[in-house]
């Protein structure tokens, strides 16, 4: 998965470099919860949301819910911040 693509999709307003891809990942795994984690990489990977129901034992309501909360962190200023190159 390319956590870069997916978050340039995603991000509105995006100042600065993205990190690399494992720094990404971690930086995601810190600011996600496990499902909103494997829902959004699952999701970017071309899953359908019945997969992912399947994957976090969800009803798709749930599933929908929780990539719809990761797209409103992923715009937060605090996570933007982590997610792009500092300029020292």
């Amino acid at each position: 998965m390319n956590f870069t693509q997916s978050l340039e999709k995603h991000i509105e307003k995006l100042v600065g470099v993205l990190k690399d891809e494992d720094e990404l990942k971690e930086v995601l795994k810190r600011k996600l919860t496990k499902k909103e984690y494997k829902v959004f990489s699952a999701y970017e990977e071309g899953k359908t949301f019945e997969e992912i129901q399947t994957l976090i034992s969800s009803d798709e309501h749930r599933v929908k819910e929780l990539y719809k909360n990761v797209c409103k962190k992923l715009n937060q200023e605090k996570i933007k911040k982590e997610l792009v190159e500092s300029l020292k």
